[in-house]
């Protein structure tokens, strides 16, 4: 099972291709697959059974919601028999394969809903809280979701409520679950039902993220893709067995669900669980529960570092740092290292490679640590292509980055155009970011070929907030791009042709969008054009409006 990219799809590969790397370096910007490190058989239930045959007293989750006085925790024995009681509840409602939607913000439950999933051999369909109604009913009709598991309230957002507003949309939606039911979910469970033997190469999750046309594609990822690729990521960080490590990031997201929550169990850690990600919060539980790591995405990270309370919390349990989802400046990763004195390692990661393909190592040089994005991980080949002719570059120029192996998605659900536009017919996966190798296989990252704008680590699809914008009586033309930002690392920025001549106010047009769009995807700087700049085909030339708003 070690070499060729994950079920389903069946990819050619050269095995001669998956040979270990020279020592010597690399005469051409392609690094093949290191095979020192297995590729296992595992599936999200089976790393939650070994961590229990390994340690079933240890305390593997830890609630850390606000209120000290109403956290829990639960044992790894505790976590498997729950998460198999779910299973069998989830069993009683859903066959093998169908897909089964979440949606809340973090919360143990979550996690058990997740893990039970896996062992029923169900499809987790995760979404994200802050979704509006039409952005709920996409995912919801598009994965074809037979069932929801939902939370009671998001920040403002009535989730019930929503649900119900769009329900009659949603034929194959069959069940509805209140996680504040959760007892009485597991009540429910039928002890006699079996679970079923999961094929690792069988799909686990699907994922939406977004992609360089149309809305949301949703990612198939399966069973063996998420688990190995979890394990092979802090082994490369020297993830330590039975550390205590706080998970900050959102279950819904591949790093939060994947890395670093199927990561923690396979290394038998405790997982400490906030239900949002606040700094003064984050300070207080790496202090009490003397967490080993620090992370999140670059905005998560500085907003740690520069927060009041930093200075007066003890963190002198943090063995080191962990940042991905956007690219992180080689100004935090100095000013972390200098303020801990410990390592921040920086992965390279996407939702279609079950999270990530690269990863800074504790032992690199500094500089390497703070200007690249560091080696490929084991059973990871990456190359560098031209983006006129496809072929592979040699090593120091720039081109697009290709990954292929075990962790490349099965596909888009639903889009063979897609995934065929994404991975070629030799398994080869477009990640759609142009970056650079040197001749020792370190990369560095030089920028999109997309249009996304990653806000905080959020994937922001500019042509969704565009036809939300054209929906206002106001606008007769829109184009939505990235606006660089110190803390966000990018804003959403909305240029408008007004239809009248008379420019909107942009708190109205805010404020319409508001209702429409979750938070983070609402425009944060507007610009007013009486015509736009086009190509030579009439097309909407975005990089110059991106300089206008530098300028501005």
């Amino acid at each position: 099972m070690a070499g060729g990219p994950d079920g389903g799809t069946v990819r050619a590969m050269n095995l001669s291709e998956t040979a270990a790397p020279a020592g010597s370096g690399l005469a051409t910007a392609h690094w093949p697959a290191d095979a020192s490190a297995p590729i296992l058989p595992t599936t999200i239930g089976s790393i939650l059974r070994t961590a229990v045959a390994q340690a079933p007293g240890r305390v593997a989750l830890i609630d850390g919601c606000p209120d000290p006085e109403a956290r829990r925790t639960w044992t790894y024995g505790e976590l498997l028999a729950t998460a198999e009681r779910a299973a069998r509840a989830l069993l009683s409602r859903f066959s093998p394969g169908e897909p089964v939607a979440v949606w809340s913000a973090n919360s143990p439950q979550w996690l058990m809903t997740e893990f039970a999933a896996g062992l029923a051999g169900l499809v987790l369909v995760p979404v994200n809280p802050a979704y509006q109604a039409e952005e709920l009913t996409h995912v919801l009709g598009h994965s074809r979701a037979r069932g929801i598991l939902l939370a009671g309230q998001y920040r403002s957002n009535n989730l019930p409520e929503i649900l119900a507003s769009v329900r009659g949309r949603l034929p194959d939606l069959r069940e509805v679950i209140p996680l504040a039911d959760w007892d009485a979910f597991l009540a429910s469970a039928d002890e006699g039902i079996a679970l079923p033997d999961v094929d690792p190469a069988s799909p686990a999750q699907v994922l939406y993220t977004s992609g360089t046309t149309g809305l949301p594609k949703a990612a198939v990822l399966t069973h063996r893709g998420l688990t190995n690729n979890a394990r092979l990521a802090w082994a490369a960080a020297d993830l330590r067995a039975g550390e205590v490590a706080v998970n900050t990031m959102p279950l819904f997201h591949v790093a939060g669900g994947g890395m670093l929550a199927l990561g923690f169990v396979q290394y038998a850690c405790t997982q400490v669980l906030p239900p949002f990600f606040e700094p003064g919060l984050m300070l207080e539980l790496l202090e009490t529960y003397r967490s080993a790591l620090l992370g999140g995405v670059p905005t998560m990270v500085q907003a740690v570092l520069t927060h009041p309370a930093s200075g007066t919390r003890d963190l002198s349990s943090v063995r080191l740092g962990m940042c991905g989802g956007s690219f992180a400046p080689a100004s935090l990763v100095r000013q972390f290292e200098k303020q801990l004195g410990v390592p921040l390692l920086i992965t390279f990661a996407q939702t279609e490679s079950s999270c990530s393909m690269t990863v800074t190592r504790p032992d690199d040089a500094a500089a390497d640590r703070a200007e690249t994005v560091g080696r490929p991980l084991p059973q990871t080949e990456v190359k560098i292509v031209s983006l006129g002719d496809g072929q592979t570059v040699p090593f120091g120029a720039v081109g697009e980055i290709c990954v292929r192996g075990y962790l490349v998605m099965d596909g888009y659900l639903g889009d063979p155009a897609a995934t065929s536009a994404a991975i070629d017919d030799a398994g080869w996966l477009r990640t759609g970011d142009v970056g650079s190798m040197d001749e020792r296989g370190y990369l560095t990252i030089r920028s999109r070929v997309k249009e996304m704008i990653v806000r905080g680590g959020e994937n922001i699809y500019p042509r969704e907030i565009e036809d939300v914008l054209l929906g206002h009586p106001a606008v007769a033309q829109v184009a939505v791009v990235g606006v660089a930002s110190a803390f966000w690392g990018e804003e959403v920025g909305a240029v408008i042709r007004p239809a009248d001549g008379t420019s909107p106010d942009p708190e109205e047009l805010r404020a319409f969008c508001r209702q429409r769009l979750a938070a983070f995807k609402v425009p944060a700087h507007w610009l007013s054009l009486d015509s736009f700049p086009l190509t030579a085909t009439g097309k909407v030339r975005k990089d110059e409006l991106s300089a206008r708003f530098a300028d501005a």
